[in-house]
């Protein structure tokens, strides 16, 4: 790509993150009409059934949480069937492997862009952490932090190319995250049977407001679902580059 188009480019993204983070700043305004009645019984129980702050994630993981099995596990058998598409054929395993777009590229990322990716890669993931354990206090959880997480793995691969990214990124041990995310959500779902509930009944102490440890079950059930969600599209990432390598010629 021309340095010109490089530069447009640049600018008109940068010209897009200063628009969001204006808007961003802006005071949200109060609702002031609400008039689904389902929103304003979980608005307003939240708080003093959970001892959490966000709603939304007081649905997906407490009041609603059966269905949110279901919505996980839709992800799980996706990766599980885009793996067994994908997989790498018997002739090509034990060879050298490089991207197939390498020798159409002109130049490579620069030190600079690669220092850049490397240095932004503990960010992400600490705001992923951040986001998965925060998800009854604050916007978020296991599905938003488990994407975050998993674009530390993309920006890996965009710094340092496939061959690192291969290195890095445990195959075997990511899919036994993925399966470990998935059983947990129903384990711990089954938990409850042991105080004699029904499935997925929050039966673990609501702990204080406003703390961490505050809604019972969810803060782990967010965890499992951030464990899988993020081992999940890495898994699909790892698929996705490797169908697109093409061994090397021999000289």
């Amino acid at each position: 790509m021309r340095r010109s188009w490089r530069m447009l480019l640049f600018f008109a993204g940068a010209a897009g993150i200063v628009c969001l983070f204006t808007l961003a700043a802006e005071p949200i305004s109060q609702p002031r009409d609400v008039r689904n009645r389902y929103a304003t019984a979980i608005i307003s129980e939240t708080f003093s059934q959970r001892n959490i702050t966000d709603a939304v994630s007081a649905v997906n993981f407490d009041f609603r949480g059966f269905d949110t099995v279901g919505e996980e596990f839709i992800l799980f058998v996706s990766v599980l069937g885009s793996l067994v598409l994908l997989r790498m054929v018997e002739d090509r395993k034990g060879k050298v492997l490089r991207d197939a777009l390498e020798p159409w590229r002109d130049v490579g990322p620069s030190d600079a862009i690669r220092l850049w990716i490397l240095a932004m890669i503990a960010p992400k993931v600490t705001f992923g952490i951040y986001i998965v354990t925060h998800g009854q206090l604050t916007p978020g959880g296991g599905f938003q932090g488990g994407v975050i997480l998993a674009t530390a793995a993309l920006i890996l691969y965009l710094g340092e190319g496939f061959t690192v990214f291969r290195d890095v990124i445990s195959h075997p041990a990511t899919e036994i995250v993925e399966g470990a995310g998935a059983l947990g959500f129903v384990v711990i779902g089954m938990l409850a049977w042991v105080w004699g509930q029904p499935f997925l009944t929050n039966v673990l102490p609501l702990g204080k407001a406003h703390e961490l440890t505050s809604g019972g079950t969810m803060a782990l059930i967010s965890i499992s679902t951030g464990l899988e969600v993020a081992a999940g599209f890495i898994l699909l990432l790892y698929a996705f580059l490797q169908e697109n390598l093409s061994p090397v010629e021999e000289t």
